[in-house]
């Protein structure tokens, strides 16, 4: 997959978005430095959510309409947590302006088919697809006849409802999908990630693979890394003292500063597939075991246990050879403390060369 000519898979370094969602708090001025800020904690992109209260729901408060058994989200309509979430289409063009003036990928969420429309005209270069839109093939079929690239998250989603909705995406034209193991709690136990379905995804569906990490702290998203994640996405705040819809489990500046440095160590720390010893090793080679004399050993005596011994460092034969060569003659006198060579015991024990 390709956003904004970035790779993002295997062997490119994981892209990490920093989603913005309510944590503007009503505030151009407050969203413009989210971008900013996004930028100088090493994230990789910086995407918006577009929808109007209108398009996400009815102004009803009946109790279909009604939120309860959440600490933040508890007591209000869903009318008035959209309405009090969502980033005015005016904002969207002057915020990926500045994204793109600092050299920041900039996409977003629509959440209806105007939506898309309207980020068409502005010229976004992917769209991402929530977990709790997943369901919805009207929009999932606008999204794909884009031709643009997906970035869907799973959350809640059986792994029939994940199948149908990557055959939706793909017989509408859309080519580049990747899938972000989700769990849609805020905010998400660690015992509730599974990050191994990161794999799993992987090798059932041969796309792209993240994590769209609702959890606190960074654990989970390099564990992700770990477990072969290329895209990390969280939601991220300027501070937490100004309490917005998610603030309360989005990263900060400096969190999120230290969660990319901890994802390029653990990338760094994982590698390639590698076996023998690499440059830096092989200077400590010669420490290794060999076959040594323990004490002097006089022509035709026979190697023992008692005159030689395998020990470091590793200037002699291998070990290997050790009792292969117990039982022969020396062929001629060796001092004590002599790594043993080929020359120094009969033809044909050894086979090969060592």
């Amino acid at each position: 997959m390709k956003v904004n000519g970035r790779k993002i898979g295997p062997g490119a370094p994981c892209f990490v978005i920093a989603e913005m969602s309510a944590n503007h708090a009503g505030d151009l001025e407050r969203a413009l430095a989210i971008v900013r800020r996004a930028k100088e904690s090493g994230a990789d992109a910086i995407k918006l959510q577009t929808f109007t209260p209108e398009s996400m729901t009815l102004k009803s408060k009946k109790h279909y309409f009604q939120i309860t058994g959440h600490k933040v989200w508890g007591g209000k309509t869903l009318f008035e947590i959209y309405s009090q979430g969502a980033t005015p289409f005016e904002w969207h063009q002057p915020i990926k302006k500045e994204a793109t003036r600092l050299g920041l990928g900039c996409f977003s969420t629509p959440f209806d088919a105007s939506a898309v429309e309207f980020l068409e005209k502005i010229g976004m270069p992917a769209y991402k697809i929530a977990s709790f839109e997943l369901v919805d093939d009207p929009l999932l079929k606008t999204i794909a006849r884009t031709g643009k690239p997906v970035i869907m998250s799973t959350g809640m989603a059986s792994l029939e409802e994940i199948e149908h909705a990557m055959d939706v995406l793909k017989k509408h034209g859309c080519c580049e999908i990747a899938l972000l193991k989700c769990i849609s709690v805020y905010p998400a136990k660690l015992s509730q990630m599974n990050i191994r379905t990161i794999p799993d995804l992987i090798k059932r569906f041969n796309v792209v693979v993240g994590l769209s990490d609702h959890s606190l702290g960074d654990i989970a998203a390099t564990t992700a890394v770990a477990s072969g994640a290329s895209i990390i996405e969280k939601h991220f705040c300027l501070d937490r003292q100004t309490e917005t819809l998610d603030s309360f489990f989005s990263l900060t500046p400096e969190e999120m500063k230290t969660m990319v440095k901890s994802i390029r160590q653990t990338e760094e720390a994982l590698g390639k597939a590698f076996y023998g010893p690499d440059e830096e090793e092989k200077k400590n080679l010669k420490y290794r075991r060999s076959i040594f004399t323990c004490r002097a050993i006089k022509k035709g005596e026979m190697f023992s246990t008692q005159n030689i011994r395998v020990i470091r460092p590793g200037q002699g034969l291998s070990p290997k050879y050790f009792e292969k060569i117990l039982g022969t003659k020396a062929k001629g006198d060796i001092n004590e403390a002599e790594p043993l060579r080929p020359s120094m015991i009969g033809q044909g024990i050894l086979q090969g060369k060592e």
